[in-house]
Protein backbone atom coordinates (compact mmCIF):
# COMPACT_ATOMS: atom_id res chain seq x y z
CA UNK A 1 0.00 0.00 0.00
CA UNK A 2 1.24 3.62 -1.32
CA UNK A 3 0.54 6.66 0.45
CA UNK A 4 0.32 10.19 -1.16
CA UNK A 5 0.80 12.59 2.09
CA UNK A 6 -0.51 15.64 -0.73
CA UNK A 7 -3.81 14.01 -0.83
CA UNK A 8 -3.90 11.85 1.95
CA UNK A 9 -4.70 9.03 -0.19
CA UNK A 10 -3.92 5.24 0.02
CA UNK A 11 -3.25 3.60 -3.42
CA UNK A 12 -2.30 -0.02 -3.66
CA UNK A 13 0.96 -1.22 -5.09
CA UNK A 14 1.44 -4.25 -7.54
CA UNK A 15 2.75 -6.31 -4.77
CA UNK A 16 -0.62 -5.70 -3.25
CA UNK A 17 -2.26 -6.47 -6.94
CA UNK A 18 -1.69 -10.13 -6.92
CA UNK A 19 -4.64 -10.19 -4.35
CA UNK A 20 -6.88 -9.43 -6.72
CA UNK A 21 -8.63 -12.13 -8.34
CA UNK A 22 -8.55 -10.37 -11.72
CA UNK A 23 -4.62 -9.51 -11.48
CA UNK A 24 -2.39 -11.62 -13.90
CA UNK A 25 -0.53 -14.18 -11.78
CA UNK A 26 -3.11 -13.52 -8.81
CA UNK A 27 -2.41 -15.22 -5.54
CA UNK A 28 -5.59 -14.67 -3.73
CA UNK A 29 -6.87 -18.31 -3.12
CA UNK A 30 -3.38 -18.77 -2.05
CA UNK A 31 -3.44 -15.74 0.69
CA UNK A 32 -7.44 -17.33 1.40
CA UNK A 33 -6.21 -21.20 1.89
CA UNK A 34 -2.64 -20.24 4.17
CA UNK A 35 -5.38 -18.25 6.36
CA UNK A 36 -8.08 -21.18 6.37
CA UNK A 37 -8.59 -22.90 8.73
CA UNK A 38 -6.95 -26.34 7.73
CA UNK A 39 -3.15 -24.47 7.37
CA UNK A 40 -2.88 -22.30 10.77
CA UNK A 41 -4.03 -24.86 12.47
CA UNK A 42 -1.44 -27.44 11.18
CA UNK A 43 1.17 -24.63 11.41
CA UNK A 44 -0.28 -24.05 15.08
CA UNK A 45 1.10 -27.37 16.13
CA UNK A 46 4.61 -27.24 14.33
CA UNK A 47 6.31 -27.48 17.38
CA UNK A 48 5.04 -30.86 18.09
CA UNK A 49 5.96 -31.76 13.87
CA UNK A 50 9.79 -31.08 14.75
CA UNK A 51 9.64 -32.72 17.97
CA UNK A 52 8.14 -35.91 16.91
CA UNK A 53 9.10 -35.74 13.46
CA UNK A 54 5.37 -36.53 12.21
CA UNK A 55 2.26 -34.52 11.16
CA UNK A 56 -0.13 -33.27 13.39
CA UNK A 57 -2.82 -31.99 10.63
CA UNK A 58 -5.15 -35.43 12.80
CA UNK A 59 -4.54 -33.95 16.22
CA UNK A 60 -5.02 -30.37 14.84
CA UNK A 61 -8.49 -30.85 12.84
CA UNK A 62 -9.61 -34.29 13.14
CA UNK A 63 -8.98 -36.11 9.89
CA UNK A 64 -6.23 -36.22 7.36
CA UNK A 65 -5.57 -32.91 4.80
CA UNK A 66 -7.12 -34.57 2.35
CA UNK A 67 -10.26 -36.18 3.96
CA UNK A 68 -10.46 -32.66 5.79
CA UNK A 69 -11.14 -31.19 2.34
CA UNK A 70 -13.43 -33.66 1.20
CA UNK A 71 -15.59 -32.59 3.95
CA UNK A 72 -15.06 -28.91 3.46
CA UNK A 73 -16.02 -28.18 0.02
CA UNK A 74 -15.57 -24.04 -0.16
CA UNK A 75 -11.98 -24.42 1.78
CA UNK A 76 -11.37 -27.49 -1.05
CA UNK A 77 -12.23 -24.77 -3.59
CA UNK A 78 -9.73 -22.65 -2.61
CA UNK A 79 -7.50 -24.45 -2.05
CA UNK A 80 -7.68 -26.03 -5.89
CA UNK A 81 -7.60 -22.85 -6.87
CA UNK A 82 -4.62 -21.24 -4.80
CA UNK A 83 -2.38 -24.57 -5.94
CA UNK A 84 -3.44 -23.92 -9.99
CA UNK A 85 -2.14 -20.34 -9.23
CA UNK A 86 1.11 -21.52 -7.02
CA UNK A 87 1.29 -23.78 -10.55
CA UNK A 88 1.32 -20.81 -13.12
CA UNK A 89 4.44 -19.09 -13.72
CA UNK A 90 5.79 -22.91 -13.61
CA UNK A 91 2.60 -24.36 -16.08
CA UNK A 92 3.85 -21.15 -18.39
CA UNK A 93 7.71 -22.26 -18.50
CA UNK A 94 6.53 -26.55 -18.48
CA UNK A 95 4.08 -26.45 -21.47
CA UNK A 96 6.59 -25.19 -23.93
CA UNK A 97 9.86 -27.54 -22.66
CA UNK A 98 7.02 -31.04 -22.93
CA UNK A 99 6.69 -32.16 -26.53
CA UNK A 100 3.03 -33.21 -27.38
CA UNK A 101 1.76 -34.03 -31.60
CA UNK A 102 -1.73 -34.41 -32.35
CA UNK A 103 -3.98 -37.03 -31.63
CA UNK A 104 -1.63 -37.10 -28.15
CA UNK A 105 -4.11 -37.47 -25.18
CA UNK A 106 -2.86 -35.95 -21.90
CA UNK A 107 -3.86 -37.31 -18.00
CA UNK A 108 -3.52 -34.78 -15.52
CA UNK A 109 -3.10 -37.01 -12.71
CA UNK A 110 -4.12 -35.26 -9.63
CA UNK A 111 -4.70 -32.17 -12.01
CA UNK A 112 -7.16 -30.02 -9.47
CA UNK A 113 -8.88 -27.95 -11.77
CA UNK A 114 -6.68 -28.82 -14.72
CA UNK A 115 -4.39 -25.98 -15.53
CA UNK A 116 -1.71 -27.60 -16.51
CA UNK A 117 -3.59 -29.92 -19.18
CA UNK A 118 -5.43 -27.03 -20.05
CA UNK A 119 -2.29 -25.04 -20.74
CA UNK A 120 -0.69 -28.25 -23.06
CA UNK A 121 -3.85 -28.30 -24.63
CA UNK A 122 -3.47 -24.57 -25.84
CA UNK A 123 0.45 -24.98 -26.67
CA UNK A 124 0.03 -28.25 -28.52
CA UNK A 125 -2.72 -27.86 -31.24
CA UNK A 126 -4.14 -31.44 -31.72
CA UNK A 127 -4.08 -33.09 -28.44
CA UNK A 128 -7.08 -33.69 -26.19
CA UNK A 129 -7.14 -34.00 -22.42
CA UNK A 130 -8.39 -35.92 -19.13
CA UNK A 131 -7.93 -34.08 -15.73
CA UNK A 132 -7.80 -37.45 -12.98
CA UNK A 133 -8.72 -36.12 -9.19
CA UNK A 134 -10.99 -36.73 -6.29
CA UNK A 135 -14.91 -36.55 -6.81
CA UNK A 136 -14.65 -33.25 -4.58
CA UNK A 137 -12.42 -31.17 -6.99
CA UNK A 138 -14.31 -32.70 -9.86
CA UNK A 139 -16.89 -29.78 -10.37
CA UNK A 140 -14.11 -27.10 -10.41
CA UNK A 141 -12.08 -28.67 -13.13
CA UNK A 142 -15.47 -29.02 -14.70
CA UNK A 143 -15.88 -24.92 -14.33
CA UNK A 144 -12.25 -24.25 -15.47
CA UNK A 145 -12.54 -26.64 -18.66
CA UNK A 146 -16.12 -24.45 -19.78
CA UNK A 147 -14.68 -21.26 -18.49
CA UNK A 148 -11.67 -21.55 -21.05
CA UNK A 149 -14.18 -22.98 -23.86
CA UNK A 150 -12.06 -26.26 -24.07
CA UNK A 151 -15.09 -28.92 -23.46
CA UNK A 152 -14.66 -30.60 -26.55
CA UNK A 153 -10.96 -31.27 -26.37
CA UNK A 154 -10.95 -31.87 -22.50
CA UNK A 155 -13.10 -33.60 -20.01
CA UNK A 156 -12.99 -34.03 -16.06
CA UNK A 157 -12.92 -37.37 -14.15
CA UNK A 158 -13.43 -38.42 -10.56
CA UNK A 159 -11.36 -41.05 -9.53
CA UNK A 160 -8.45 -42.04 -7.02
CA UNK A 161 -4.99 -42.22 -9.02
CA UNK A 162 -3.66 -44.97 -6.27
CA UNK A 163 -6.41 -47.11 -7.65
CA UNK A 164 -6.90 -46.37 -11.54
CA UNK A 165 -5.57 -43.97 -14.26
CA UNK A 166 -7.32 -43.20 -17.33
CA UNK A 167 -5.21 -44.29 -20.47
CA UNK A 168 -3.32 -42.18 -22.24
CA UNK A 169 -0.19 -40.97 -24.25
CA UNK A 170 1.10 -38.46 -21.84
CA UNK A 171 0.95 -38.36 -17.94
CA UNK A 172 1.68 -35.49 -16.18
CA UNK A 173 2.07 -35.54 -12.64
CA UNK A 174 2.66 -31.79 -11.09
CA UNK A 175 3.39 -31.21 -7.45
CA UNK A 176 1.81 -34.81 -6.91
CA UNK A 177 4.73 -36.54 -5.67
CA UNK A 178 5.84 -34.61 -2.76
CA UNK A 179 2.39 -34.88 -1.34
CA UNK A 180 3.12 -38.74 -0.10
CA UNK A 181 5.50 -40.89 1.23
CA UNK A 182 8.00 -43.04 -1.41
CA UNK A 183 5.49 -46.30 -1.23
CA UNK A 184 2.76 -43.71 -2.35
CA UNK A 185 4.68 -42.32 -5.18
CA UNK A 186 5.81 -45.69 -6.71
CA UNK A 187 2.11 -46.79 -6.28
CA UNK A 188 1.02 -43.40 -8.28
CA UNK A 189 4.01 -44.41 -10.77
CA UNK A 190 2.98 -47.68 -11.31
CA UNK A 191 -0.61 -46.82 -11.79
CA UNK A 192 0.52 -44.52 -14.53
CA UNK A 193 2.73 -47.27 -15.80
CA UNK A 194 -0.69 -49.84 -16.50
CA UNK A 195 -2.29 -46.75 -18.42
CA UNK A 196 0.24 -46.63 -20.83
CA UNK A 197 -0.16 -46.89 -24.02
CA UNK A 198 2.88 -48.01 -26.57
CA UNK A 199 5.32 -45.24 -26.63
CA UNK A 200 3.70 -43.06 -23.67
CA UNK A 201 5.53 -40.97 -21.49
CA UNK A 202 4.98 -39.65 -17.72
CA UNK A 203 6.13 -36.39 -16.71
CA UNK A 204 6.84 -35.11 -13.58
CA UNK A 205 7.12 -31.57 -12.43
CA UNK A 206 8.38 -30.77 -9.05
CA UNK A 207 10.90 -29.18 -6.92
CA UNK A 208 14.16 -30.82 -6.89
CA UNK A 209 16.02 -30.65 -3.64
CA UNK A 210 19.95 -29.77 -3.62
CA UNK A 211 22.42 -30.98 -1.33
CA UNK A 212 22.07 -30.64 2.25
CA UNK A 213 24.41 -27.80 2.27
CA UNK A 214 22.67 -25.45 0.16
CA UNK A 215 19.07 -27.28 -0.20
CA UNK A 216 17.76 -24.37 -1.72
CA UNK A 217 14.13 -22.69 -1.96
CA UNK A 218 12.71 -26.19 -1.71
CA UNK A 219 13.70 -26.86 1.75
CA UNK A 220 10.85 -24.10 2.63
CA UNK A 221 8.17 -26.58 1.07
CA UNK A 222 9.60 -29.38 2.70
CA UNK A 223 8.51 -27.75 6.12
CA UNK A 224 5.37 -26.97 4.83
CA UNK A 225 4.57 -30.28 3.71
CA UNK A 226 5.91 -31.57 7.24
CA UNK A 227 2.90 -29.37 8.67
CA UNK A 228 0.40 -30.48 6.54
CA UNK A 229 0.94 -33.88 4.98
CA UNK A 230 2.01 -37.43 6.68
CA UNK A 231 5.08 -39.16 4.99
CA UNK A 232 5.22 -35.85 2.81
CA UNK A 233 8.26 -34.00 1.23
CA UNK A 234 10.40 -33.06 -1.15
CA UNK A 235 12.93 -34.77 -3.09
CA UNK A 236 16.32 -35.06 -5.10
CA UNK A 237 16.35 -36.60 -7.93
CA UNK A 238 17.96 -39.96 -7.01
CA UNK A 239 14.64 -39.81 -4.59
CA UNK A 240 13.31 -39.84 -8.24
CA UNK A 241 15.08 -41.72 -9.95
CA UNK A 242 14.36 -44.67 -7.51
CA UNK A 243 11.09 -44.02 -7.71
CA UNK A 244 11.17 -44.17 -11.83
CA UNK A 245 12.73 -47.37 -11.37
CA UNK A 246 10.24 -49.08 -8.97
CA UNK A 247 7.41 -48.78 -11.38
CA UNK A 248 9.13 -50.12 -14.17
CA UNK A 249 9.85 -46.02 -16.03
CA UNK A 250 13.68 -44.78 -16.60
CA UNK A 251 14.17 -41.13 -16.69
CA UNK A 252 15.03 -39.96 -20.10
CA UNK A 253 15.22 -36.47 -19.65
CA UNK A 254 15.61 -33.63 -17.62
CA UNK A 255 15.13 -30.08 -17.78
CA UNK A 256 15.41 -27.22 -15.38
CA UNK A 257 12.81 -24.56 -15.47
CA UNK A 258 12.64 -21.85 -12.90
CA UNK A 259 14.48 -22.83 -9.55
CA UNK A 260 13.60 -25.29 -7.86
CA UNK A 261 11.48 -26.59 -10.29
CA UNK A 262 12.17 -28.76 -13.06
CA UNK A 263 10.62 -31.40 -16.05
CA UNK A 264 11.50 -35.26 -15.69
CA UNK A 265 10.16 -37.33 -17.94
CA UNK A 266 10.22 -41.13 -18.03
CA UNK A 267 9.52 -44.00 -20.23
CA UNK A 268 9.01 -47.32 -20.00
CA UNK A 269 11.69 -49.95 -19.97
Amino acid sequence: MSHDPETDCFASTSLLDRLRASAPDSLRNVALVWNAPLHWQAWGRFTECVRTGENQVSSAVGSSTFDYLAEHPVEADQFSRAMAELSTPTIREAVVAIEAGPGTTIVDVGGATGAFVLGMLAEHPGTDGIVLDLPHVTAAAEREIAARGMQDRCRAVPGDFFAEIPEGDLFLAKFVLHDWDDDACIRVLQQCRRAMRPGARVVVVDMVTGTPDDPGTAALMDLNMLALAPGAREHDLADFDRFFAAAGLSRTSTTELSPPYCVLEAEAV
